[in-house]
């Protein structure tokens, strides 16, 4: 156990990278939402709405991950890095309404790509080595998701703007990405371990409940790193900047217990973590809905976080070993292209939920729908033992 860690980024660097990078920028977005939606000079629903732009850009991106893999090799997540750095600087053109929808149909484009493809690769290695890497992975992003909001937060409290902040987060990470260049041993053609012929149709029935898992997962990550900030400024009273304890908060919290995910799993079995972790996703977005104090609410935010963290990389990995290989990048693609749609239209749905009924309200939906994982899991178990 003492060298799980160090073997893992031995054996997935690139991929460490990669969503490091990724969880740094949509930190840093989250932190900067209030100063965002000021600087556009857009409402509720505006804002939300334009979140779709991200969602669209996400969906072309699921569509495409797969080619682009195979088209790129080696390259992908580099070229896919590069991508991300320069759509992370497109918010300082969003100086009203309708600029939104673009920007952020250009960085949905972008980090869904390098999400997807970081993920196809990963499948990829843990089929080859026998090692399950996705949840120390995933534990990059969530872990600098918390530390460029937490640094974003105190900057804005020092007074710096938008304008100030995004060439600064371009210019750190752009030697993180410079790290997502594999050798080309690492690329090498996998070993066929799955003798024979793929089956002629993708296994629908285990890819959905999946998918639904992923887009529960994303919806209420991303719901909370969006509005929280928000929340905990408008509705707490909490002063300017403070708002960024929310989504650093959730990104520590998933870091932790994605570095642990691997210990639960192994001990109680991957059914059984996902079951449980609904639960707990469940009972955090109740006390975040609920909560009277900014305590309180970071408190929910940090249970929601717990029972969370593991949801996207075990079911993932679980799918990848379900599927035959030369099926695998298509099936956890279509997965992700359904399930990925949560991330955008979570943030979107809350918006207009806000609009109309107020923030707390919206994540109330956000507990409901989290309660879905748990069927989700048992029809999953339902499938795999089945054999279909």
């Amino acid at each position: 156990m003492k060298r799980a860690l160090p073997e893992t980024l031995a054996l997935s660097r690139a991929s460490f990278a990669a969503l490091g990078t990724m969880g740094a920028i949509w930190g840093a977005f989250a932190a900067m939402v209030p100063e965002l939606k000021a600087q556009a000079g857009a409402s509720d629903a505006q804002f939300g709405t334009a979140l779709l732009g991200s969602a669209a850009g996400g969906m072309v991106a699921m569509l495409l991950a797969p080619r682009l893999l195979a088209r790129l090799g080696r390259a992908t997540l580099p070229v896919l890095g590069l991508a991300a750095l320069l759509a992370s600087q497109l918010p300082l053109l969003a100086t009203r309404p309708a600029a939104l929808f673009p920007v952020l149909a250009c960085m949905g484009l972008a980090l869904a790509s390098l999400d997807v493809c970081t993920n196809l690769r990963l499948a990829h290695l843990e089929a080859r080595h026998g090692r399950h890497l996705m949840n120390m992975n995933h534990a990059a992003y969530s872990l600098c998701l918390g530390l460029a909001a937490l640094a974003v937060a105190a900057l804005r409290r020092a007074g710096w703007g938008v304008a100030d902040l995004l060439p600064v987060l371009g210019a750190v990470l752009l030697p993180v990405v410079l790290l997502t260049i594999e050798p080309r041993a690492a690329f090498a053609e996998e070993a066929g371990s799955d003798a024979g012929t793929p089956p002629a149709s993708l296994p629908w029935a285990a890819i959905l409940p999946v998918a639904l898992m992923l887009f529960v997962a994303f919806l209420s990550e991303n719901a909370i790193e969006s509005w929280s900030a928000l929340f905990l400024e408008r509705e707490l009273g909490a002063m300017a900047g403070a708002g960024g304890f929310g989504p650093s908060t959730l990104g520590f919290t998933m870091a932790a217990f994605r570095l642990a995910g691997h210990l639960s799993t192994r001990r109680f079995g991957e059914a059984r973590t996902l079951f449980w972790s609904g639960v707990s996703g469940m009972c955090g977005a109740l006390v975040l809905a609920l909560s009277p104090t900014e305590p309180v609410a970071l408190a929910g935010i940090c249970l929601t976080a717990v029972g969370m963290a593991v949801v996207v990389p075990t079911a993932t990995s679980l799918l990848g070993k379900r599927v035959h290989r030369r099926q695998r990048d298509l099936a956890i693609s279509r997965a992700w292209l359904i399930g990925f749609t949560g991330f955008f239209v979570g943030p979107t749905a809350i918006g207009l939920i806000s609009e109309l009924h107020g923030l707390r309200v919206a994540f109330l939906a956000v507990a409901g729908l989290i309660f879905l994982i748990l069927p989700a899991v048992r029809l999953f178990g339902r499938v795999t033992s089945s054999g279909r």
